[in-house]
């Protein structure tokens, strides 16, 4: 499969200070003393009231190069444990951890690929995804940064499929057109050189390269920013928006080759629930019921928020403003895509007025929650100075265009 990939040059384009300075700390990492020193310091978590005197003992008896290293990865380890199961066996940097997909995303993207006989991972990193597209298929992983795809390896080799992947370090933008039998690429564009963020919309490689390789008929799926443009991928292509824990993750730009929808949202709970375009009639706008339905952000990037009243069938759900991405209901509903909120008070925006509901409700702590509305949370927050029993959540939003106020019990 990989034969085209051998133009690659295995040394990686000229270094720059900051990738010599993680390159060396890497060596010192994976030598014996390193090795020995990881275990030793891994063993015995210290809590961060002793790092100094820790640190200060440790240096004493070996070079504090290799302490920092060592300590480094320690530290990222446990970090890391947010994301990978196995991160105690694993290897990162702080960027490349930053990046990197958690298992539960990294399980979903792989499904694009299910039946392929082989997967390019560009910008593998350190290994995120990669674990999961060689979990049932053969994977080029291909890095610019040689202690990413040193890392990325070690990785695989935790959940026990480094046997299905072979590295390759260079520019991905130099790849040619590709192996043997179904194969597609999987593409996480940096977004970072150098420590530093690029400017907006700025990737490498860039979003261009990744379209002009589906013109191949290649399939191609490439993990973007939330805040993508929605019109950005050419108009055959699909973008998903993906969340996890209601917190929106990602933007999945997805090729023709595929056969997806133009937009789709996806929640990952663990298990994968996804809403595609419902065409229908529009939905009524009418005033609040006794529920505040509040999307799943995927929803609402995705533009899906009448889709989703589709789903859950008009017209017992409805819209509180044309423009505003809130539901309303006589009825709670049990969904994937959003949050019902029996509301306990709706009145129009007025702080004194809102005080006094939050009194007379016995509210002692809020989570203020606004859509639509331009006012400063943090003030409100302050000024609130509340002192009753019960918790609440305060929305503030607009109803019929005029600003609005609801209390939900949370």
């Amino acid at each position: 499969m990989a034969s085209d990939f051998a133009d690659l040059s295995e040394e990686g384009p000229p270094a720059s200070k900051q990738a010599l300075i993680q390159r060396e700390a890497f060596r010192l990492l994976m030598s014996s003393e390193g090795q020995t020193l990881l275990a030793e310091l891994s063993a015995h978590p210290i809590a961060e009231a002793d790092e100094v005197r820790v640190l200060t003992k440790y240096r004493a008896n070996h070079a504090p190069e290799l302490v920092n290293a060592v300590f480094a990865q320690v530290k990222l380890r446990a970090r890391g444990r947010a994301k990978f199961t196995r991160a105690d066996q694993m290897y990162f940097t702080a960027e490349g951890l930053e990046q990197a997909s958690t298992e539960r995303m990294a399980r979903y993207h792989a499904t694009f690929y299910d039946g392929f006989d082989g997967v390019a991972d560009c910008c593998s990193g350190i290994g995120g995804d990669l674990i999961a597209l060689a979990q049932a298929r053969r994977v080029v992983a291909v890095d610019i940064d040689p202690v990413h795809s040193q890392m990325g390896v070690l990785n695989a080799g935790a959940y026990g499929v480094a046997g299905h992947v072979q590295p390759v370090i260079g520019d991905v933008e130099l790849l040619g057109l590709w192996g043997e039998g179904k194969f597609g690429l999987f593409v996480d564009p940096a977004r970072r050189a150098e420590g530093r963020r690029l400017s907006p919309g700025e990737s490498s490689p860039s979003l261009r390269w990744c379209f002009s390789v589906a013109e191949h008929d290649v399939p191609v799926a490439v993990k973007a920013w939330p805040a993508i443009p929605l019109d950005r991928p050419p108009p055959d292509w699909g973008i998903e928006f993906v969340s996890e824990g209601r917190e929106l993750k990602e933007a999945l730009l997805v090729s023709p080759q595929f056969n997806r929808p133009a937009r789709r949202a996806t929640v990952l709970l663990p298990e994968v629930r996804t809403l595609d375009p419902h065409p229908g009639d529009d939905v009524a706008v009418k005033a609040p019921g006794q529920f505040l339905l509040d999307p799943d952000p995927s929803v609402t990037r995705a533009g899906l928020v009448q889709d989703l009243a589709r789903r859950l069938g008009m017209p017992d759900v409805w819209k509180i403003d044309r423009e505003v991405a809130f539901l309303s209901s006589d009825a709670p509903f049990d969904t994937p895509f959003g949050r019902s909120l029996a509301i306990d008070a709706s009145l129009p925006w007025n702080l004194n007025r809102v005080k006094e509901a939050l009194r007379s409700l016995d509210i002692g702590s809020v989570d203020i929650r606004k859509r639509g509305s331009a006012v400063d949370v943090d003030d409100i927050q302050r000024r609130l100075k509340l002192t009753g029993s019960r918790p609440a959540t305060v929305v503030l939003t607009r109803v019929d265009d005029k600003p609005w106020a609801f209390v939900c019990r949370t």
